[in-house]
């Protein structure tokens, strides 16, 4: 089963990247992204097109494939490698009205286990001469979870979130923004085929231990803040500052914070982040339980535990057609975009349990892991 999170995440992105009081721009892009690490292959194509109809109205669609091979340590201590593909597409329209921008999004994700819908509205307003920006966001997910192996299995899963954004232009040079969120599920929100471990000296096989399936609790809340900075220096480049802190009723808490360069130079411009992450445990996790059913809720996912991650990203991006009366038709600019994610994570309190070690002597786990993407931005 797919990230469930990348569906509303996209559409939060989607309405991030708007600014109230400008329609954005028409425009085709073209994409290739590929993830590889942790024994997890995942890639696949992606365009999307936004279009405007008059000065009010502008349109955007987007398909996108992922196209996963999985072998993650996850999968091979309790299951067989699989792959598997999954298809998103979604359609949303801006409506813009003096200085105020109204945005509505439909994302459709569906895979052999796990159907997504989401359904999220955003209203912006521009302030104060333009300086401020207040933007509400209300997001619906209504989701449906399967088995690959199980037609018979299904389980609800519902989710909410509400998110309220200040964006202010503080110096000609300087420009922030505030970011809250809250999320709240409802229904399914374990893994069907993820297992956790318990001590058991009569094992069988000799390793200790045994395993059972996990069981979550059916709700969830989280809260987040965040906070971004880009300052433009005098020579045209930027630093750009951000940290974020969650925490939810699974007592997970994190901090995340990022700092980014952007230096233009002729028709190139160059882009390097380095972003920290560090979580705590959700308190139902475990690496490996004292006895079967020890506890009400159990879990052994590694995203639950305590975990520290670092990410370095590079990034060109070169604009071979520029809007100087040079254009190829109804195509005024055109550019290509190239990334490279390095990313990084240890586990605190997740064993490597493939590595058929006696119980207690496995070292942590740690992921290293690539992300690619390119993809080609046409302008029309």
């Amino acid at each position: 089963m797919l990230r469930r999170g990348l569906t509303v995440f996209a559409v939060l992105l989607a309405f991030a990247s708007a600014h109230a009081t400008v329609l954005p721009d028409d425009r085709t892009d073209v994409l290739y992204h590929l993830y590889d690490g942790g024994g997890v292959t995942i890639d696949g194509p992606s365009v999307l097109v936004r279009k405007k109809v008059g000065k009010s109205l502008s349109f955007v669609g987007n398909y996108y494939v992922d196209m996963v091979s999985s072998a993650s340590i996850d999968v091979i201590t309790t299951a067989s490698p699989y792959t598997e593909e999954r298809k998103q597409w979604s359609m949303g329209m801006d409506y813009l009205r003096g200085n105020t921008t109204m945005r509505v999004n439909y994302v459709s994700s569906v895979e052999s286990d796990f159907d997504a819908n989401t359904y999220a509205f955003s209203v912006s307003q521009d302030m104060f001469g333009d300086l401020t920006t207040l933007t509400l966001t209300y997001v619906l997910g209504d989701d449906l979870v399967g088995m690959s192996n199980d037609p018979t299995f299904e389980r609800p899963l519902d989710r909410q979130i509400y998110g309220v954004g200040l964006t202010q232009i503080l110096t000609k040079n300087l420009i922030a923004t505030l970011n809250v969120e809250t999320v709240t599920e409802e229904g399914y929100l374990n893994n069907p085929y993820r297992s956790v471990r318990f001590l058991n000296v009569n094992d069988e096989q000799g390793r200790g231990f045994s395993y059972e399936g996990e069981n979550y609790p059916n709700t969830r809340t989280s809260n987040a803040v965040g906070v971004r900075a880009r300052y433009f220096l005098p020579y045209r480049a930027a630093i750009e500052g951000e940290y974020r802190f969650f925490t939810d009723t699974w007592d997970i808490e994190s901090h995340t914070a990022s700092l980014s360069y952007i230096h233009p130079w002729k028709d190139f411009v160059f882009t390097g982040k380095y972003r920290w992450h560090d979580q705590t445990g959700a308190h139902f996790y475990r690496d490996i339980f004292p006895r079967a059913q020890a506890t009400n809720f159990r879990g052994r996912d590694k995203e639950l535990s305590p975990l520290t991650s670092h990410t370095v990203k590079l990034q060109v991006a070169y604009e071979f057609l520029s809007d100087d009366g040079n254009d190829w038709g109804f195509i005024k600019r055109a550019k290509v975009t190239a990334s490279l994610n390095m990313l990084a994570v240890d586990y605190h309190d997740f064993s490597d349990a493939s590595l058929g070690l006696p119980v207690g002597s496995e070292p942590l786990y740690s992921l290293d892991a690539n992300v690619v993407q390119v993809f080609f931005s046409f302008f029309y």
